[in-house]
C-alpha cells in the first residue's frame, strides 16, 4: 500500500479514539438482570434486543438514545406489557449513566495526534446522535486537534464520497482508520480511498462482517498505523 500521497487522515470516534462498546456490553448485562424475571426459557436478551435495534435504526438512528428506546420496547414485549414504570425508569436512568460515562482515550491516540497533526489534515468521521457525538468529542480533550469533524447518520460509500467532494479531497489522498470493517473500512475502499482496520475488543452485531473479498490494511495498534504513515514523510536534510 502506497501511503506517500496521503494528505488527509480520518479517525472513527467510538472504539477508535475512545472506548465505547464496553459501555453497551455493561448496560445489556444490567438490563438482563432487570428483565430476568420476565424471560422465558431459552430466550436470549441480546438476540431479542438486536431484533428491535435493527428494526428501529431507520427511525431512531445510532447511539444511546436509540438503544434505550429499543431496550424499553424489548422490555415491554418480553414482559407481555407487565413491566412496571419503576423498572422502565431504571432503564432510562441507565441510559443517562451511559451518556455521562467518562471518555477514556484508547492507547496511542494522543501520541498519534502529536505525530500526525503537523503533516496531515486530521479529521473525525463518526456516526450517531449529533448532540451525543459532539458532547463526547468535547469531553475527550482532543476535539480541538481535528481540522474537520463530520457526524453522519450512516457510513456507506455515498456518505464518504459526499464528504470527500464537500471538502475537495481526492479519494486517493484520503486515509481512514476505524474499528469497524462495515463502517470504517469497506465503504471507504469502495469510495476510492484507503482504510486501516484497528479492531476493538467488542464488536456490535450490526457492525460484524463475516466475509469480504476486499483486501484491506489491518493494524494491531494505533502506533503501528502512525509509524507506517510517518515513514512515508519526506526526510529532513541537515
Amino acid at each position: 500500500m502506497d501511503l506517500s500521497g496521503i494528505t488527509h487522515v480520518a479517525f472513527d470516534a467510538d472504539d477508535t479514539l475512545w472506548a465505547h462498546e464496553n459501555i453497551f456490553v455493561d448496560a445489556k448485562a444490567r438490563c438482563l438482570k432487570l428483565l430476568s424475571p420476565y424471560m422465558k426459557d431459552g430466550m436470549n436478551l441480546e438476540e431479542e434486543l438486536y431484533r428491535f435495534e435493527r428494526k428501529n435504526l431507520k427511525i431512531f438512528g445510532y447511539g444511546v438514545k436509540g438503544f434505550t428506546l429499543s431496550m424499553i420496547e424489548t422490555a415491554i414485549e418480553l414482559s407481555d406489557g407487565k413491566i412496571s414504570g419503576r423498572e422502565i425508569q431504571q432503564i432510562i436512568d441507565l441510559a443517562k449513566e451511559m451518556l455521562d460515562h467518562p471518555i477514556n482515550l484508547l492507547p496511542g491516540v494522543e501520541a498519534a495526534l502529536d505525530a500526525l497533526e503537523d503533516h496531515y489534515t486530521l479529521m473525525v468521521i463518526t456516526k450517531g446522535d449529533l448532540f451525543d457525538q459532539e458532547n463526547k468529542l468535547a469531553r475527550s480533550g482532543v476535539g480541538q486537534r481535528f481540522d474537520i469533524v463530520e457526524v453522519v447518520s450512516e457510513k456507506n460509500p455515498e456518505t464518504y464520497r459526499g464528504i470527500l467532494a464537500r471538502h475537495g479531497i481526492p479519494p486517493e489522498q484520503f486515509m481512514m482508520i476505524g474499528n469497524s470493517l462495515r463502517s470504517d473500512v469497506l465503504p471507504v475502499i469502495a469510495a476510492g480511498g484507503m482504510a486501516a482496520h484497528l479492531p476493538f475488543e467488542f464488536t456490535w452485531h450490526h457492525e460484524a462482517v463475516t466475509e469480504t473479498k476486499e483486501t484491506y490494511w489491518k493494524v494491531a495498534s494505533m502506533e503501528e498505523f502512525v509509524v507506517a504513515l510517518v515513514e512515508t514523510l519526506p526526510r529532513r536534510v541537515g
